[in-house]
């Protein structure tokens, strides 16, 4: 998910994960980015995130603070938007869209009535599939929903 599309027909597959997120600032939008999101734990990311926001907002930012992402992120769901699809910002391989979180009723065996309300969220992947296969986004989706239903604590490591 991390690689991209060389003009010059190869596939650039990139050592440090560098993840871009959306911020909406006077006009327009800007993508603030997390460098070396590989090597952090989610408390300095949530630390810097913090501090790239704000810079974004003043003005702030150096074209390296937004011009290095090699994956993006960008989330309407703070909007009350359930789905949507974003457009892939060039040199980069993929991006996710992430929607908001919607109480559903599932069935529970184990619950009272079988049945239970959960939490569920719409994420979209677009992806340049010259270098990255359909089949790998699906994985790599699976994976992502697998950790956000069952495997949290993975995130505070």
């Amino acid at each position: 998910m991390n690689a991209s599309y060389d003009p010059s027909g190869g596939i650039l597959y990139k050592k440090d994960i560098n993840i871009a997120m959306a911020v909406a600032i006077d006009g327009g939008l800007i993508t603030p980015t997390i460098q070396n999101a590989n090597e952090r734990n989610i408390q300095d990311i949530g630390d810097n995130w913090k501090e790239l926001v704000d810079k974004a907002k003043k003005g702030g930012l150096k074209p390296a603070d937004y011009q290095s992402g090699t994956f993006t992120i960008t989330n309407l769901g703070m909007f009350g938007v359930n789905q949507f699809d974003a457009i892939l910002p060039p040199g980069q391989g993929s991006i996710l869209a992430i929607g908001a979180t919607q109480e559903a009723v599932v069935v529970d065996k184990a619950a009272v009535l079988g049945l239970k309300t959960v939490k569920k969220m719409t994420v979209t992947l677009t992806c340049d599939h010259r270098p990255i296969y359909g089949a790998d986004a699906a994985l790599f989706l699976k994976t992502l929903a697998d950790i956000m239903e069952n495997k949290i604590e993975l995130l505070l490591k």
